[in-house]
């Protein structure tokens, strides 16, 4: 490791590191614009320039300049003081003076820096340049006279995103950023760049003249769009959800987020449930709460009583209806909502094993039924990244799908996963770290979990030291109701036959509901999707925005969300209604407030207790069939309108209508 002064204090730096990154170890902020810690180095911007000895007498970019032995680097040297002084000057020379109605004011680099290390004043007073519009989306906004080309789009959308749809024309003064041919980027990552941009040339259009960060309230969340858990910061004013940014969290989403996470939000607001519903002649009439409660309460149901888990739910939720029904005698339980039925009696057989962060590692990977750029966009990411930095070998069983990466495809039978082709065995036997993964469109198949087990231990997929044996779940709440036991033996359709009287449906809206008919449905959720239009009774739920939760991703990881607003009207947090509900049928849940339920819940399942990855002793099930018959399929049909928010919020609309179904005639409103 070199041994490096920086402004007089001397340190140790890691082989490789820049002079930048040595700085920064040291404790001195550098500037810069160009520099990102995920992208790849430009040296473009010029900002972060330090002065090092031995070298030229003149300041040097930090962020380009290997850190070698010996080396005395100054930050705060008078050349490196009139050198940024210099840079920010011309930097400034064609950006345009909107602060006050752009909407990157108040979370602006170039804002901060230039009062932090401009000059205060500038000698240019030629005309300053002007750049037409770009268009990039329904979710990115441009402004591209305020660019000053620190290329940050480009190399996201090229390195991570994976589509070469951004790029830059012309030279020098000339120089322009943009889209491939002036289209939309096609990418459910785009957003990401509004993050990137340190200016205002990119900005969010959904978000568009909103508000001020000053004037959001910040609460952390996670995510419920996908299986991931992304980590996000809710920005809330009043009772409305403005936006989601993701935080970092390098072992889940490291700093990024789909579009879907970041922009269905503006469908919390819409078709919403916030009053309770009763039907009465066969229509829904609006009714109060103790109608509701009196309704259900006159069913004569017994112990014929079950519950369907949506996709997302908080465990809190599912554990609250768990102890109803088993106060009722009843264990009909189940969260595979469209009818998956597989084996569930050792969860490490249907958990994502190698872990988000670790699936970098695997250098040979075998993708079953599964299209991970929708189903899992930031597991998609780290497959990627794999592929990049540890030429990973990619095989795909299953329907053809661009994944941003080199696949090479084997067919759409699922036999093929007990008959794999030379190469592949031959690539999985010298692998150091080989990986499954295994969709939800295999798990439909029947045989396919049973020979994935298998192969897993012909190639020795599992090891004292690594675990490349991986299932994809698309749903947030799908691990965490695992645990907590919604997965009845033979599925939804054995569940059904079973004709329960009374039926909870906990904001399930992919489900068949036509074989419950003779049912008595209750749903309890926050929007008048399918699920509430197949009901006898709705009860108004709360969003993941209106409580407080615990969710587990797809590897097993538990993570807390916090509640930012209220929800609307009568809507009442979800525990709440069914705590309030055990009164009136005379079977009172033990817990009066959500601090008590979450202790009881912790209590039943000491690995909810605590955040983290649940620890899962690999003890795969045997006996399982282990020959697949039939095609593979990809469960999701369309990537921005996989839920009930998400098909109401008018941002996924658009994008569903303009990047996926080529719709270019979006209609405006008129002025």
């Amino acid at each position: 490791m070199p041994k490096v002064t920086v402004d007089g204090v001397e340190l140790e730096v890691p082989q490789g590191a820049t002079v930048l990154q040595a700085a920064e170890l040291a404790g001195k902020e550098i500037p810069r614009f160009c520099y990102h810690e995920r992208l790849s180095i430009a040296g473009n911007c010029r900002m972060c320039l330090v002065e090092v000895k031995p070298g030229p007498p003149k300041p040097q970019a930090s962020c380009a300049l290997p850190a070698a032995e010996g080396q005395e680097i100054r930050t705060d040297s008078e050349m490196v003081k009139k050198a940024r002084e210099g840079v920010m000057e011309f930097l400034l020379i064609n950006h345009p003076l909107d602060c006050p109605i752009c909407d990157q004011g108040g979370e602006c680099d170039l804002q901060d820096q230039s009062i932090a290390y401009g000059k205060g004043g500038s000698r240019y007073e030629e005309n300053k340049r002007a750049v037409t519009e770009k268009y990039m989306g329904p979710i990115v906004k441009t402004v591209m006279t305020r660019c000053i080309h620190c290329t940050r789009c480009v190399r996201f959308a090229e390195e991570i995103a994976g589509v070469e749809d951004i790029g830059a024309i012309g030279r020098g003064e000339n120089m322009q950023i943009t889209s491939y041919l002036e289209g939309a980027v096609q990418s459910e990552l785009s957003g990401n760049v509004v993050d990137l941009c340190p200016v205002g040339a990119l900005t969010s259009k959904p978000y568009a003249f909103e508000a001020r960060p000053w004037e959001l309230t910040k609460t952390l969340g996670i995510d419920v769009m996908d299986g991931v858990g992304t980590n996000i910061r809710i920005d809330s004013r009043g009772r409305e959800v403005l936006r989601a940014l993701p935080r970092v969290n390098d072992d889940v989403n490291e700093e990024w987020a789909t579009d879907k996470t970041r922009h269905a939000v503006d469908g919390l607001m819409k078709r919403r449930l916030d009053k309770p519903y009763v039907r009465r002649n066969g229509k829904l009439e609006a009714a109060s709460w103790n109608e509701a409660f009196q309704a259900i309460a006159d069913v004569k149901a017994g112990s014929s009583v079950a519950a369907i888990a949506g996709d997302l739910v908080d465990c809190e939720t599912m554990y609250a209806t768990k102890r109803l029904l088993k106060s009722m005698r009843s264990d009909l339980l189940e969260g595979r909502q469209t009818g998956l039925s597989y084996d569930t009696s050792n969860l490490a057989a249907v958990n994502f094993n190698s872990t988000i962060a670790g699936i970098e590692e695997a250098d040979v990977i075998v993708l079953v039924s599964t299209n991970p750029r929708w189903e899992a966009s930031l597991v998609n990411t780290r497959i990627r990244k794999a592929v990049r930095s540890r030429g990973a070998k990619v095989y795909g069983v299953g329907p053809e799908a661009d994944l941003t990466y080199p696949v090479e495809w084997l067919g759409d039978d699922m036999s093929l996963l007990g008959k794999m082709p030379k190469a592949v065995t031959d690539a999985l036997k010298g692998a150091e770290k080989p990986a499954l993964i295994l969709g939800g469109g295999a798990l439909s198949v029947e045989g396919a979990h049973g020979a994935a087990l298998q192969l897993a231990n012909d190639y020795k997929l599992v090891r004292r030291d690594w675990n490349g044996f991986n299932v994809l779940h698309i749903g947030a709440s799908r691990t965490g109701g695992l645990i907590l036991g919604y997965a009845y033996d033979g599925g939804i359709k054995a569940l059904a036959a079973k004709k329960p009287k009374l039926l909870f449906s906990l904001g399930a809206d992919e489900t068949d509901y036509a074989q419950f008919e003779k049912s008595f449905k209750v749903y309890i959720g926050h929007h008048g999707d399918a699920g509430a239009h197949a009901a006898d009774v709705i009860m108004p739920g709360a969003a993941y925005t209106e409580k407080n939760g615990t969710y587990v991703n797809l590897e097993g990881r538990v993570q807390h969300s916090a509640k930012a607003i209220f929800a609307p009207g009568d809507a009442r947090e979800d525990w709440s209604i069914l705590r309030a509900l055990s009164d009136v049928i005379g079977r009172t849940l033990p817990f009066d407030n959500f601090e008590e339920l979450r202790t009881r819940m912790a209590k039943d399942h000491p690995e909810l207790a605590e955040e983290g990855l649940v620890a899962l002793e690999w003890k795969p099930p045997t006996g399982l069939p282990k020959k697949p018959k039939g095609q593979g399929v990809h469960p999701i049909k369309d990537f921005y309108l996989t839920n009930s928010i998400a098909r109401a919020s008018a941002t996924m609309q658009r994008c569903s209508a303009e990047l996926l179904h080529a719709d270019d005639e979006v209609l405006e409103a008129a002025e």
